[in-house]
């Protein structure tokens, strides 16, 4: 049931790209890396553990300027994000009480970055842009280790 519960998760945010949001176009050779989002919804944060670092965006009402700008700054760069296996979830009413906004208990507008061990990295009170969001994954231990593996993958031919 769980491994259905999370393909169904996975479908779902793999068919609600920001890829077209994109200012820029791939070449048509490269692969376009897609930044999933999702509505938190019945999403449980445990069920990315190990696969998907999980961006959430919290407001208490979807016209939340705040909330807004943070949809369009993520937007911008959506594939920065995909290369960190990034997931973006949003949650705008808190009357729903999500599993998400159970577990994070967000006050009004909230940007909240959740590792791959599940663990919160970081909570903002206002929205940030993709560089900001990408350096704070940046220097985590997790992040740190996959990119030496891939360095090291690319250097064995692998």
């Amino acid at each position: 049931m769980k491994k259905a519960f999370i393909s169904a998760v996975c479908a779902l945010c793999l068919s609600a790209p920001l890829a077209s949001m994109a200012q820029e176009t791939p070449p048509p050779t490269a692969t376009p890396m897609v930044l999933s989002i999702a509505p938190a919804g019945d999403v449980v944060l445990d069920d990315f553990m190990w696969l998907n670092r999980v961006v959430v965006v919290f407001a208490d009402n979807p016209r939340d300027p705040a909330f807004q700008r943070q949809l369009e700054l993520l937007a911008e760069r959506p594939e920065v994000l995909a290369e960190r296996d990034v997931i973006v979830l949003t949650d705008a009413d808190p009357s729903a009480k999500s599993p998400v906004r159970t577990t994070l208990r967000p006050r009004g507008f909230s940007l909240v970055i959740v590792d791959k061990d599940s663990r919160v990295m970081l909570r903002k009170p206002d929205p940030w842009d993709v560089r900001e969001i990408s350096r704070a994954i940046d220097k985590t231990p997790l992040r740190q280790q996959e990119v030496r593996e891939a360095n090291e993958s690319a250097r064995s031919g692998g």
